[in-house]
């Protein structure tokens, strides 16, 4: 029999555990200590095919975006040199249609079974991609790009709130900033896959042929090997869905949400809008640097949309962890600092984008490094941003509360922004070319050029109509950083708001922890006089 241990040695092992958690805390919340605090292969396996489906998700809306120069190319479309508001609300239509059924699916989400809705929605818009890749009639192949937005709804509601469901506190941050960690790459690889497609094959149209069998193969994947948790499984609530009046009511009154949300579609708004035109920016800000020396003809788009795609998959492969990295050190000594880090990393990000667009025009490698820091600072946001939405509400309204979030969103934000920075470049053009020859004269000045071609005019009314507009994603980002802001005043009373409700709702045979966590995800849950109630 073993001799128990004295109390000074229990206090010190205690010590050191305590000392060893403080460590662990602090240290960068890596992959691998991730995978050690799942608590099963299923939610292993779950996860990933999650975090698979997203990069599959961001790659397929992305592709199109690095094609830009060759769709406008393409004699089925009779685009015309000042055609840029069509060429953006090709993407428009894509948003629109995800926007618009999102809030559906939320609603399904959190009452009917999540891997079924799944299967459906991954299937749709993988056929839905695949067909329009032949449609040779431009308002056709508008109407298919609105059915993939359709499809990619059903899964971008419904995956965070499994994950959530999945796990909890610091281990739910962490699984998030994974999730998450897979837009940046996906969006990244699909800039360089369909601009490497396209140019190789000759024909744009096969480089939206990629990701259907990939959203195939996840079908297959999800079928054997996903699971579906019980809705606040993570919690250890047993809850029922609320109506949709109860559920529209809470979320009008919480405060976080609202001011979230605001946020968040400011972030949008800016994303969106580089995602799309980013490639084509730089395309021509690379032929406006070159000027008239030799070679410069032989700029690609394909090239230049390739290098774009490495740019910002690496900014999002620092800036999502980065961003959840350092909410969480900071959550220890600020329990507000969701928020505060969202807003100041969007507010640092204003300048450096700024300076990125205008130094576009003499040096494209200065702009590919600004492009970095300002892509890393809005990536920061994603994963912090799921996050707060999922611990403000309850499990049983966070598919709805998601979907919500991504009408508002999306509405105001990228599906607004293709479409508004291409009618704004489209109504710049006709200005800037009355005025071309003192344009012109700005750009090629200090430049070798033995004559000013009028292709090169042209790029460079182009340019500056584009140029002009993307300014634009400056004002949104200061308008979102104050939203962020004005959030850290709101965001814990709404948190705890959750936490009761959760802990009301558990099976009365259970034992009510009051507790704090490590992350704060709830701290005295219940006041006194609720407690007694409830026991």
């Amino acid at each position: 029999m073993e001799r128990p241990s004295s109390p000074s040695e229990a206090n010190r092992h205690a010590e050191d555990e305590e000392d060893e958690d403080e460590t662990t805390r602090w240290m960068f919340p890596s992959i691998s200590h991730w995978l050690e605090s799942l608590p099963n292969h299923q939610a292993l396996a779950t996860a990933s095919l999650l975090i698979f489906v997203n990069f599959i998700n961001y790659m397929d809306r992305s592709i199109l975006a690095g094609m830009t120069s060759f769709v406008k190319k393409d004699p089925s479309f009779h685009f015309s040199q000042e055609d840029d508001k069509y060429l953006g609300f090709l993407q428009s239509a894509f948003v629109f249609g995800y926007m618009t059924t999102a809030p559906f699916f939320g609603f399904w989400g959190d009452r009917k079974s999540r891997k079924i809705l799944l299967l459906i929605g991954i299937t749709f818009w993988s056929f839905a991609t695949l067909f329009g890749s032949f449609m040779q009639n431009y308002w056709l192949f508008i109407l298919f790009r609105g059915l993939v937005g359709i499809g990619e709804a059903s899964y971008s509601t419904v995956a965070p709130a499994i994950l959530s469901d999945l796990f909890s506190k610091d281990v739910r941050s962490r699984a998030l900033a994974l999730f998450y960690f897979a837009i940046p790459v996906g969006t990244g690889l699909g800039y360089m896959v369909g601009a490497n497609v396209a140019a190789a094959s000759g024909n744009w149209r096969w480089g939206m042929r990629v990701t259907p069998f990939l959203g195939f193969l996840a079908v297959l994947l999800i079928v054997f090997f996903m699971i579906d948790p019980p809705r606040g499984e993570s919690e250890g609530a047993n809850m029922h869905a609320s109506s949709t009046k109860e559920d529209i009511h809470a979320l009008l009154k919480n405060k976080s949400f609202k001011y979230l949300t605001c946020g968040f579609t400011c972030v949008t708004f800016c994303a969106g809008a580089l995602m799309w035109w980013g490639p084509r920016f730089a395309f021509l800000g690379a032929k406006i640097a070159c000027g008239d020396r030799i070679g410069c003809q032989n700029i690609e788009p394909g090239t230049i949309s390739y290098r774009f795609g490495i740019v910002m998959t690496f900014a999002g492969i620092v800036g999502v962890p980065g961003g959840s990295y350092i909410s969480q050190l900071l959550r220890q000594r600020f329990e507000n600092a969701d928020p505060l880090v969202c807003g100041f990393t969007l507010l640092a990000s204003v300048p450096v984008l700024f300076f990125g667009l205008i130094s576009a025009q003499y040096n494209i490698g200065l702009c590919y490094g600004l492009t970095f820091i300002a892509g890393l600072l809005l990536n920061c946001n994603w994963s912090i941003v799921s996050d707060m939405t999922l611990y403000i509400v309850i499990p049983t309204r966070r598919s709805f509360a998601s979907a919500c979030q991504i009408l508002m969103s999306h509405l105001l934000g990228d599906a607004f922004s293709p479409f508004l920075i291409g009618f704004l470049a489209d109504a710049m053009q006709p200005i800037i070319r009355e005025n071309g020859n003192a344009i012109t004269s700005i750009f090629f000045q200090g430049r070798p050029v033995s004559e000013t071609p009028s292709a090169f005019e042209d790029d460079t009314a182009n340019f500056v109509a584009l140029q002009y507009s993307l300014f634009s994603c400056c004002f949104f980002q200061i308008a979102g950083a104050f939203f962020f802001l004005y959030l850290s005043f709101y965001i814990l009373d709404d948190k705890m708001k959750a936490c009761r409700e959760v802990c009301v709702n558990k099976d009365d045979s259970e034992v009510v922890p009051i507790i704090r966590d490590s992350d704060s995800n709830c701290a005295s849950t219940m006041r006194p006089e609720e407690e007694e109630v409830h026991r």
